[in-house]
């Protein structure tokens, strides 16, 4: 049993990866909407607009935008421990590798392409709105997950050394991705040490043991 985080690069296809690699091992799947419809159920409304957002310079001398972003930041570790503490889950989110590291049962994944390959993959997201265009979407989003992981948690947004596996997608093909990351989360060998411990270990609220029960539609933690 294992808990697989996939940190993503927009247009890299993780998303549709890690959806693969969870019925493969037949494990729950948990995104940004499963993190989002977790904060709402625990009282925060303002998910979109703090995830997808870097405070200015004057906002750090705002007291009150200052505290609802450290009760965001604080309830968005929380959402991780909570779906992570669950057991048998992949969870896609930018900042996943960083809240759960050190986690004996943890596997981190970062999935990422070329510039170029993204934005061309982009470009054909019926997702995808004028008058934005495909590049300065996809080199806004790159801006907005290395500001966010590296200004909140201190860690570089692309340094491979924070991940166990990191796979190109402009190499390698989504179903082989999903294929390795099922293998090595089902071959991960959990050495506890002093200064390990594992997700089921962590210490959650209950109030959000019950909304992860209640999202993933599964009443027991594994």
């Amino acid at each position: 049993m294992a808990v697989v985080t996939i940190s993503n690069e927009v247009g890299s296809q993780g998303s549709a990866i890690g959806k693969a690699a969870a019925q493969a091992l037949g494990y729950h799947f948990a995104d940004q909407a499963t993190l989002e419809t977790l904060l709402k159920d625990y009282g925060l409304v303002q998910f979109e607009e703090e995830y997808h957002s870097i405070p200015g310079f004057w906002d750090r001398f705002d007291p009150n935008k200052q505290a609802r972003r450290e009760t965001f930041l604080r309830m968005l570790d929380q959402a991780f421990q909570a779906l992570a503490q669950h057991g048998d889950i992949v969870i896609v989110g930018r900042v996943g590798f960083a809240i759960l590291a050190g986690l004996a049962d943890v596997l981190k994944v970062r999935v990422q392409a070329p510039l170029e390959l993204r934005i061309e993959r982009t470009e054909a997201a019926p997702s995808v709105a004028e008058p934005n265009p495909p590049s300065g979407v996809v080199r806004e989003y790159d801006e907005l997950q290395k500001d966010f992981v590296e200004s909140v948690y201190g860690v570089p947004w692309d340094a491979s050394k924070s991940f166990d596996l990191v796979i190109d997608t402009g190499k390698i093909a989504p179903e082989l991705a999903a294929n390795m990351i099922a293998q090595a989360a089902g071959a991960l060998k959990v050495t506890k040490g002093k200064r390990t411990s594992t997700a089921a270990e962590l210490e959650v609220d209950k109030i959000l043991v019950s909304a992860v029960q209640e999202i993933l539609g599964c009443r027991s933690g594994h």
